[in-house]
């Protein structure tokens, strides 16, 4: 199956090419995203977890001299995110409503998106994780700017902005990572990379401004505070699809680049900056969350939760051990399914009443019984309640970080502070979701929603793939922990 991640990741741009030369757009992208679907599930079970490491690699040469090449594989930790972004692509695709405009540009669109993300996530080599999330940016800026709703393009232009400049601050750390590595044997190389790093070759003189480039650059990409402002109003001028697959996948680029790149060559570094991600993930659990008590619509309300519970995936990161680092991992997996869970049943509510607005809402679960048993159910996993991916992965943050000894420059007992915080914003949490459900599935129906259609079934089951893979992750998180775990555990050796 060497050859299958190739598959995966250019059959959605071939589709998209065939599309745009007369393909039938909705049928092409199903085909596609299902396709993926079936072999992302056929890694997860043939994937050998005895010998774990890179596995299905493929290696193609690009430019000898530098020791670039077009190299994919997967380990536990890509594995799940490849799954993650196959299950939300066919949901976000099989639940898209009639586009009125342009319907082959939209369809392009999602799947480039779709083809970045797996490109990202599969890539062994610096030069192509990092073109293939430019990949992904591009379509996002157009299906803001031409299908959004709302001051569309004025937020399209905002968030091209920052995540722009998040990519050059980005690039900066990246090529420094690739300078690091002894004349003679510098490669674009993860796997080569971390063989270096094994064997103590690479040059850490300036490790520290290195990893601070790639902090804030993957910071301003996942937004973290006070970087996050971009997120709240892009989710919620976006088409339902792409919020889906920006809020649900996308974001997990920054996050997983952590992971995958900077912690595990730069690990003294991470621990020197610890202290300031403390900082500023407090600022992601609190302030945010406090701001999305706030808000007044349900699209805001959920951007601003998304951006909220960043957070605790970047406290696990920051506690820098085996029970933290796999949660936060968890955690990657299941928000990414959760947020695109509200993020989809939150869309059928505007397609219905044309409004987010709580105050002009109120009583729907009288008349969509799904919708708000769905919307619930996604409610309670999101704040982490137990039985849910989210609750499971949370836990072991919490727990991992509270064990965790103050680290590099990190103040006494500063990750016990924190935990502390973050517990106050799982009260948070509970406060804003359970506001946002009340305000529209409960108490009195207007008159004019009286009629309103409840989701259709044959859309039901996107919504269902969502919450059943979130409720298995609940119940059995040793199932996806297998993957990830071993990987962490190797990088962590690297310390």
């Amino acid at each position: 199956m060497s050859f299958f991640l190739n598959i995966i990741v250019l059959l959605p741009i071939a589709a998209a090419i065939a599309i745009l030369f007369g393909a039938p757009a909705r049928l092409t992208s199903i085909a596609v995203a299902s396709f993926n679907l079936l072999i992302s599930l056929a890694a997860f079970a043939t994937y050998d977890q005895v010998h774990g490491g890179f596995q299905f690699t493929s290696s193609i040469p690009i430019v000898a001299d530098w020791n670039l090449n077009y190299s994919l594989g997967i380990d536990g930790l890509s594995l799940m995110m490849v799954l993650l972004t196959s299950i939300v692509t066919w949901a976000a695709i099989w639940l898209t409503p009639k586009i009125q405009k342009l319907e082959p540009q939209f369809y392009t669109c999602l799947l480039f998106i779709s083809a970045g993300a797996l490109g990202a996530f599969t890539s062994l080599d610096l030069f192509f994780f990092y073109a293939f999330h430019e990949l992904a940016l591009i379509p996002t800026f157009l299906l803001i700017g031409i299908w959004g709703t709302g001051d569309r393009q004025a937020i399209a232009w905002k968030i091209t902005i920052y995540l722009a400049l998040g990519s050059i601050i980005l690039l900066i750390g990246l090529i420094g990572l690739y300078n690091i590595a002894p004349i003679g044997e510098r490669t674009f190389s993860i796997p080569g990379l971390l063989d270096l790093a094994k064997s103590g070759k690479l040059d850490l003189t300036h490790a520290n401004s290195i990893y601070l480039f790639l902090l804030i650059g993957f910071g301003i990409l996942i937004s973290l505070f006070p970087f996050h402002t971009w997120a709240p109003q892009a989710y919620a001028s976006s088409p339902t699809p792409l919020a889906m697959l920006h809020a649900g996948v996308l974001k997990k680029f920054g996050l997983y680049g952590l992971l995958r790149v900077a912690i595990p060559l730069l690990p003294h570094a991470a621990q020197h900056w610890a202290n300031l991600l403390l900082l500023l993930l407090i600022g992601n659990i609190i302030y945010v969350g406090l701001a999305t008590i706030g808000q007044k619509r349900l699209d805001l309300m959920l951007g601003y939760s998304s951006v909220m519970h960043m957070g605790y995936i970047f406290l696990g990161i920051a506690a820098m051990n085996s029970m933290s680092l796999s949660g936060a991992a968890l955690l990657m997996f299941a928000h990414g399914l959760s947020i695109a869970a509200l993020f989809a049943l939150a869309g059928h509510v505007r397609q219905q009443t044309g409004t987010m607005v709580f105050s002009e809402l109120g009583g729907l679960a009288q008349v969509t019984p799904f919708l708000g048993l769905s919307f619930g159910i996604a409610a309670f996993a999101a704040i982490g309640l137990p039985g849910f991916g989210n609750f499971a992965s949370e836990i072991m943050v919490l727990f991992g970080a509270f064990k965790t000894e103050s680290i590099g420059h990190c103040f006494h007992d500063s990750f016990k502070i924190a935990v502390i915080m973050a517990l106050w914003g799982v009260v948070i949490s509970a406060v804003y979701m359970l506001r946002a459900y009340r305000a529209v599935f409960m108490g009195d129906i207007e008159k004019r929603w009286s009629n309103l259609q409840d989701m259709a079934p044959h859309l039901r089951w996107a919504v269902i793939l969502l919450l059943a893979t979130l409720t298995i992750a609940g119940f059995c998180p040793q199932l996806f922990l297998n993957f990830i775990t071993p990987g962490v555990q190797a990088f962590l050796a690297l310390r």
